[in-house]
């Protein structure tokens, strides 16, 4: 069956990033390196009010995974917090009841909405958390996460269903939900350059709070230290509980983001 552009098949369905974009994953510790040589220009990202930030690791991956972006959120002056799981072995359904006990920890202490900020599958979590409890959680950030369209284009499918034990068909209407319209402020960060997962299966539908930011050849496990996404990241936490602006492109790293009519395009 052939293919067009941007791995989309004929029959509608998707295809996970070659092979070619999966070698290049290995850029994602000069993404790491790029975000220590530009830190100072990264302070003067937008300063946070306070408010927690919890950081949802994506599969195989821990909290050491998302270390510099807690420290970035920690030095804005964001209560940056880990998710205290260990390695993400995935189960969306083995996986709830533990990440809404630790949501409710979080929002109990300090007695203010959580944000969430989720890398790849910590991001389709952050989604199922929104949908469970709007009234604690004041924004959600996903970055490289598939939760929208054919959600079995991904490199890591396989791995997923043998470790976790779960289909991705399995909890069908759970899915759908959480590819749909969220009840609390959403932006979704992705690359077309990913080469885990298949980019549009991180597209959102834009809307008067919800919004996709695309930043040119990131990597999939480098958009959680991709100095891009970083500041992207600081900006959308840094607006006031309950407003929503659209992301402005022309801060420091305008080069490296889509025109917003480019990055919703499918």
């Amino acid at each position: 069956m052939s293919t067009g552009p941007d791995g989309a098949l004929e029959s509608g369905r998707l295809r996970p990033p070659g092979l070619g974009l999966l070698l290049a994953e290995a850029r994602g510790l000069f993404e790491l390196n790029a975000s220590l040589l530009l830190s100072p220009l990264l302070m003067r990202a937008p300063r946070g009010d306070g408010h927690p930030v919890l950081a949802l690791p994506g599969f195989l991956a821990s909290d050491l995974s998302m270390a510099p972006m807690r420290h970035y959120l920690s030095e804005l002056g964001y209560e940056a917090h880990a998710w205290r799981m260990g390695r993400n072995l995935g189960g969306l359904g083995r996986m709830r009841d533990s990440l809404r006990t630790r949501l409710s920890e979080i929002h109990g202490a300090s007695g203010r909405k959580v944000s969430l900020v989720g890398w790849s599958l910590g991001g389709v979590y952050a989604r199922d958390l929104a949908l469970w409890a709007p009234d604690k959680i004041r924004y959600v950030i996903t970055l490289g996460s598939p939760f929208a369209n054919d959600v079995r284009a991904t490199n890591a499918t396989r791995l997923y269903e043998s470790l976790s034990g779960e289909r991705v068909e399995d909890f069908v209407k759970a899915r759908e939900a959480i590819a749909g319209d969220l009840p609390v402020p959403t932006t979704s960060i992705y690359s077309r350059a990913d080469g885990m997962v298949n980019w549009r299966t991180c597209l959102l539908r834009p809307s008067a709070r919800a919004e996709n930011i695309e930043v040119h050849l990131a990597s999939h496990i480098g958009l959680g230290v991709n100095p891009a996404a970083l500041w992207a990241v600081a900006d959308r936490l840094a607006q006031p509980e309950g407003e929503f602006r659209p992301f402005d492109r022309a801060g420091p790293f305008a080069i490296a983001y889509a025109p917003p009519e480019q990055a919703v395009s499918a």
